[in-house]
């Protein structure tokens, strides 16, 4: 499969929504229970853009949108700002054909470029093997499970957290 990897723009908002709605409604990689609409999925692109991170689409041969991926500052508080966290997603009929490491793979070169210097990765669900194994193959590490930190479809479901250092990582401090 040929892919495309680029900014995501307005034009892309109803695959990305589609894709999202998908995980929402079928999947434990996220928590959240109700798909959200176009407006509040243009509101998340915009924040992570505005944040001057990176939120990217991959595109088939023939234009189609079949997943996304972004970065974002992991948390609000200003100790956290050479930290990101990516999320990525993948249109369900795609998924283990190497979409999703290719949008990682980019993430954490944008996220190097930008200044960032720890990548972080919250998986929902540690029976997730596709995003663990995809995390794993990329560099990034197990660092915990919380267990039983969310419920969804009457079962409980465990977070996995992993970490991936970019650049210098932990080895220098960043120029301020």
């Amino acid at each position: 499969m040929t892919l495309r990897l680029r900014d995501a723009v307005p034009a892309d908002l109803p695959a990305i929504t589609a894709i999202y709605a998908h995980h929402v409604l079928t999947g434990t990689g996220t928590f959240e229970e109700t798909p959200p609409d176009e407006v509040e999925m243009a509101a998340r692109i915009a924040k992570v853009q505005a944040a001057r991170c990176a939120w990217m689409v991959a595109e088939d041969e023939t234009g189609l949108v079949i997943g996304y991926g972004y970065f974002a500052p992991f948390r609000e508080r200003s100790a956290y700002r050479f930290t990101a966290e990516d999320s990525v997603y993948v249109r369900d009929d795609i998924r283990g054909q190497g979409v999703g490491k290719a949008l990682v793979a980019a993430l954490i070169t944008r996220g190097e470029a930008r200044g960032f210097r720890q990548m972080i990765a919250v998986i929902g669900d540690s029976e997730n093997v596709g995003s663990i194994g995809l995390h794993l193959s990329l560099g990034f590490r197990q660092v915990g499970v919380l267990k039983a930190a969310g419920m969804k479809f009457g079962r409980w479901v465990d977070v996995v957290q992993m970490q991936r250092p970019l650049g210098e990582g932990e080895k220098t401090l960043p120029a301020e």
